[in-house]
């Protein structure tokens, strides 16, 4: 029996709330408690545990019968692992330029996954199969790395989306050429709440072979799991996750969260709130002269560009990153625990530094 620690004070200032990424928010107390009551006792290890074994039950109502889950620690090594069961050692995957595995996982696709990613520009974050045609060719050609899968990330790094009709077509048209179809679903449960369909409508349904499936993003404390929809297509992943160092001894504390996340509407619970804070900070923001709203808000993110300067100001007390420092144009984030008092007090700062801007185009107030 372990007696619980009760003393203990955090080491960081709970006032200050962030806008910089939703992995900034703490755990869902479901999926703390959840963490608890696997805490007890001792269970087998490496994923032969029964949380890990009620996580495909819970996964497979999702994904259907064919799904294979593998449980790992993190997005980038459910990216690099599923994508290296895809390819041969002479593969490379066709992505947008935007991609999470081109701009923010530092190499590790070429250098840990040894694949040759061949990035596509696209302005809205998202793939078309006219842009896949772009480097779809030169197969057969001994000196060009085959492109033989495609990665596309629900939603994008934009905060846009895939409607289950784009993804299945450019499904279609993977196969149609010989490539198989990844999806980074790091934030899928904000694009299913979004657009009021199931995971598996967007992806097994719509012809997706693999998935990375996120959880740390919408309340976990942390893990991802990878979703294999087409087994064969996928051969060898619980060997190279051991390989990729993403096998956790003790995963039964991965899988008890994911079956907290997934097996109810804990996930479309979080999910919405996010989706729906980030539709409360942009009818907020849009109200501001000087501030500029760059992309449509269709998930849990805001794009704008605000006065320089002004965004410098406001991380005295609010948390969030540039997206283009060239340009000014910034991100905000917001999660399952981002209150409609965070998103008011926000905008209000916002409104108040951009209006002490000297070169703010007039008076700027929130109405």
């Amino acid at each position: 029996m372990l007696d619980t620690v009760t003393n203990i004070s955090p080491l960081h200032d709970i006032s200050i709330r962030a806008f910089a990424s939703d992995n900034y928010s703490g755990v869902h107390p479901e999926i703390l408690d959840a963490l608890t009551a696997a805490n007890q006792g001792h269970q087998v290890a490496y994923g032969e545990d029964v949380y890990t074994a009620k996580l495909r039950e819970v996964l497979t109502a999702h994904f259907g019968s064919k799904m294979r889950a593998f449980p790992v620690f993190n997005g980038t090594g459910a990216n690099v692992t599923a994508l290296q069961s895809l390819l041969p050692r002479w593969g490379a995957v066709i992505c947008a330029s935007t991609a999470h595995i081109n701009v923010d996982e530092n190499g590790a696709p070429e250098r840990i996954g040894g694949m040759k990613l061949l990035q596509i520009p696209a302005a809205d974050g998202k793939l078309t199969p006219a842009l896949i045609d772009q480097e779809a060719w030169g197969w057969g050609d001994e000196h060009r790395a085959q492109p033989l899968a495609v990665s596309i990330t629900q939603s994008t790094e934009l905060g846009t989306l895939y409607t289950v009709e784009e993804i299945t077509a450019i499904a279609e048209h993977c196969h149609k050429h010989g490539m198989l179809l990844h999806m980074d679903g790091a934030r899928l449960g904000n694009a299913a709440a979004a657009l009021g369909v199931g995971m598996g409508a967007m992806t097994t349904d719509a012809g997706v072979d693999i998935l990375s499936l996120g959880g740390t993003k919408n309340g976990m404390m942390y893990g991802e799991c990878i979703v294999s929809l087409n087994p064969e297509a996928s051969p060898g992943l619980d060997y190279l996750r051991k390989m990729n160092m993403q096998l956790a001894s003790k995963m039964r504390f991965i899988s008890a969260q994911f079956v907290t996340l997934y097996e109810d509407d804990l996930w479309l619970r979080s999910a919405s709130h996010a989706n729906a804070m980030a539709q409360r900070l942009r009818a907020a923001v849009e109200k501001i002269d000087g501030v500029e709203l760059t992309q449509p808000t269709e998930s849990n993110a805001v794009f704008a560009k605000l006065p320089a300067g002004v965004a410098d100001r406001l991380r005295s007390s609010f948390r969030f990153y540039d997206w283009d420092q060239a340009t000014g144009e910034v991100r905000w984030m917001c999660t399952f625990d981002t209150s409609e008092a965070d998103v008011d007090a926000f905008a209000e700062a916002i409104a108040r530094e951009v209006a002490a801007d000297p070169d703010a185009p007039g008076e700027s107030a929130l109405s």
